[in-house]
Parts: C-alpha cells; sequence; structure tokens
C-alpha cells in the first residue's frame, strides 16, 4: 500500500518534488497513514481470510468495499486532521495502484501456491482418526503451500506385504516410500504406533533433510484447534503447553481488572440507559442472574442484561437461544444482535470470576451433560472463564453436543498455546467481530 502511493507521488509531481513532499511535508506520514487505513479495513473485510481469498469474485467484491471504507475513514480523518491530507492526484493515483496491484497479487499468490514445482511435498504416514481431516484441510488451504503426494496406512515391502517390526525392514521400506514420493516432509498419522512407527528410518530421514512432523502439530497449526479425534491422556501429559505459570495468572488478573475498570466507567453512561430502556420494554428486573461454571469447576453468579421476558425459563433449563426465540423482547434482540447485553460481566471481571480472555462459562446443567459426553471436558476448567476467548472468535454460537466438542478442541489450542499474544489477537478479532456485529443471537 505505501509502495503504491510512493509510486503515485513520484508520478503527479516528479521525483525531486516528491522528496521534499517526503522529507519536509510529512509526506511519509501521510502515506503511512493511508496504508494502515487499508491494512485494517482489509483485516475487518476477511481480506486475510483463506477461505475468501480462494474465490476471486469475492476478492473483487471485498476489494471494491475495501476502498470505499477507506475513503470514508480517510475523509473523516481529513476533516479533522487537515495536514494529513494528500493531492486529489496522488491520492486517486495511489488508489488505482493498490487495487490493482492487490488483485494481482493474490491471483499471482494462489497461482503459484497451485503450481506443484512450487508446493511443499508432504507424505502422510498412518490410518488414524486424524489422518483423514488433515488431509481435507491441507487441501482445502492451498495457500500454505503444501501439497499431498500420498497417504500411506502402512509400509510395504518390495513383495507388497506388510514389513515386520525388523528395523531393517522399516528402513529399506521408507527408503523406498522417499524415492517414489520424493517428499520435503513425513507427517505422522497413526492411531496405534506399537510396532508400526518406523523409529530408526524416520531419524535418518530426519537427519537427512526431511521434515519430520506429528500429525497433531501441523493440524493445530492449521486450524488452531486441537484434534479431540486422536486425543490420549498422554498427549495432554507430555505434551508442550497445558501449563499455567503463577506469572501469566498475575498477569492475566491485572490486565483484566484495569480493563474492567476502565470499561465500567466508559459505558456506564451506556449501561444506564440500557437498563432504562430494559425495564420500559417490559416488566421485570434489569439485570439477569444466572449461575454458571467457573475456573476449577467453582459456581459463581453471571451478570447480563435482560434479554427474555422476566420468567422465560421457570424450571431453570435455560435452554440455548434460537436464531428466531420467542422468549426474547424487544430491547433484548437489539442487545442481544450488538452483544451489549454482555456489559455487565465486566463486574464479574472486576470481581475476579473470570478473566477478559478465556473458555466460555456454561450453566451447570448444560456443563454436566457435556462433561458426560465429551472427553477430557474438564480441561476447560483449568482456568476462569472469559468474557470473550479463541472460541467464541473462531466457533461462534454453541447450541449442540457436537458444536460444543468442536468448541471443546478450540478452548484446549488455547489453554495450550496461552500468551499475552495470543489474547491481543483475540481481542482484536473481538473488536472486529463486535463492530461487523456478528455471532449474536
Amino acid at each position: 500500500m505505501a509502495f503504491s502511493f510512493l509510486l503515485a507521488t513520484i508520478a503527479s509531481i516528479g521525483a525531486s518534488d516528491a522528496a521534499v513532499v517526503l522529507r519536509d511535508e510529512q509526506g511519509f506520514l501521510n502515506i503511512l497513514v493511508v496504508a494502515a487505513a487499508f491494512i485494517i479495513c482489509m483485516y475487518y473485510f476477511d481480506l486475510y481470510n483463506s477461505a475468501v481469498l480462494n474465490n476471486p469474485r469475492e476478492v473483487l467484491t471485498r476489494l471494491v468495499q475495501t476502498e470505499g471504507t477507506v475513503c470514508v475513514l480517510l475523509a473523516c480523518l481529513y476533516y479533522l486532521y487537515p495536514p494529513l491530507g494528500m493531492g486529489r492526484r496522488i491520492f486517486l493515483g495511489g488508489f488505482f495502484l493498490v487495487a490493482t496491484l492487490l488483485f494481482v497479487w493474490r491471483f499471482l499468490f494462489f497461482w503459484l501456491n497451485a503450481l506443484p514445482r512450487f508446493a511443499e511435498r508432504a507424505l502422510i504416514l498412518g490410518d488414524g482418526p486424524l489422518a483423514g481431516p488433515l488431509l481435507a484441510e491441507l487441501k482445502s488451504h492451498p495457500e500454505l503451500g503444501i501439497r499431498v503426494v500420498g497417504q500411506l496406512n502402512m509400509l510395504k515391502n518390495g513383495n507388497g506385504g506388510t514389513v515386520d517390526d525388523s528395523s531393517e525392514e522399516q528402513v529399506k521400506a521408507l527408503m523406498n516410500l522417499v524415492e517414489v514420493h520424493q517428499p520435503d516432509r513425513i507427517i505422522i498419522a497413526f492411531g496405534e504406533r506399537r510396532g508400526k512407527l518406523p523409529v530408526e528410518a524416520l531419524l535418518q530421514l530426519k537427519s537427512s533433510g526431511v521434515r519430520v512432523q506429528e500429525g497433531s502439530e501441523v493440524y493445530e497449526s492449521v486450524t488452531g484447534k486441537v484434534p479431540l479425534e486422536s486425543l490420549h491422556l498422554s498427549w495432554l501429559l507430555f505434551s508442550p503447553g497445558f501449563r499455567v505459570s503463577s506469572v501469566l495468572l498475575v498477569y492475566k488478573r491485572i490486565s483484566s481488572f484495569i480493563m474492567s475498570a476502565i470499561a465500567l466507567v466508559l459505558s456506564l453512561p451506556i449501561m444506564v440507559l440500557i437498563a432504562v430502556a430494559i425495564r420500559l420494554d417490559s416488566a421485570g428486573p434489569a439485570i439477569f442472574r444466572q449461575k454458571r461454571v467457573g475456573g476449577g469447576g467453582k459456581i459463581f453468579t453471571l451478570y447480563k442484561f435482560r434479554t427474555m421476558f422476566d420468567g422465560a425459563d421457570p424450571i431453570g433449563n435455560h435452554l440455548p437461544a434460537e436464531l428466531t426465540d420467542g422468549r426474547v423482547t424487544r430491547v433484548g434482540r437489539l442487545l442481544r444482535r450488538s452483544h451489549l447485553d454482555e456489559l455487565p460481566q465486566f463486574f464479574n471481571i472486576l470481581r475476579g470470576d473470570m478473566h477478559v480472555v478465556g473458555p466460555r462459562p456454561f450453566v451447570p446443567n448444560q456443563e454436566q451433560e457435556c462433561i458426560e459426553k465429551i472427553p477430557y471436558y474438564r480441561q476447560r476448567w483449568v482456568i476462569k472463564p472469559g468474557a470473550t476467548g479463541w472460541a467464541q472468535v473462531n466457533r461462534g454460537y454453541n447450541a449442540t453436543i457436537e458444536d460444543n466438542k468442536e468448541k471443546l478442541s478450540y478452548d484446549l489450542f488455547y489453554i495450550k498455546n496461552i500468551s499475552l499474544g495470543l489474547d491481543l489477537l483475540i481481542l482484536f478479532q473481538t473488536i472486529k467481530i463486535l463492530l461487523l456485529g456478528r455471532g449474536g443471537r
């Protein structure tokens, strides 16, 4: 983006005048502001999302939306601070170059990635539960530049039979496969490895430059979630991660306290107006209190703005909201779509019941059902729940057991990789969801 506007500046006023503008008239700053506006809008219009980038027509549509939004943002910014503005010819020329170069660059990127000579050749070894989903994910993400050249359930000898457990036979069989497929990496996806994993052969290949990877590691890096299909207790015990240090817990408590305090002060006028609107719209209290399961399985009271008619769940089942739910009030529907009903949760964060970022807390009866039907579900309780989290920004609303099973895979990924950087990424994506009004029911 910056390069496009730099070229537009030179083309419009000449190289010598451009040097003066860039050096003495804050030209570089003006270009950086425009570039930053483009990057932010491209992110919010999902132009870094591989699912969108695979569709050229969708890319073109979103590029037009991005440029329109950037024009509006910059017009407001230039009105508030005129010195950031640039000449009309430079502005229009830069916009044209950005649109053209972005579309051409993305087309070239995917075209080059699709060429076999540029793709990294991968060989999947094993037929475990993870092999199928892993193969499907790699095929659906061509932008990764990984081409699966074969999937082998077990090693075969020269006669077509299964090799025995001897290391010599395994080395010979695997080397024959490498000569045929010429892989750059081998991905291990065995379900049961006893007597099947050719350890010595893989070590020999690794020392010769072939990358050997665990299937679950590749799956996590591609999908951002833990593969529940192949999850074992030993993996939870010995894998890196799943250890939340005391320093990290202190950071989360302090940062959550500060952010919740600031949010409560800034949102207090809005919360008062919302409370009044709820009371005028329907009978009942403005604040809805509900028992939720927190860190370590402890029960706490969660605060939200009431969005349903008072007494909508008289027997306490707390059924998930449907897309067209008759229990939701008129004001409640607006609050759910905008996520403003979540604002009172900052009181929970201030009290220490929750963090800003963490797994989403559920009601006790839903948690009990998930514990009974989903393996390793209790691992979500390792840390305190959050107002937003990795599962929420990736998975959205969850109503069924299957939904919550996939949600758990994202929660476990977060617990395994918990860090300041991941928290900031989640907060940034949460702001995007709130601004675009996604995920509410």
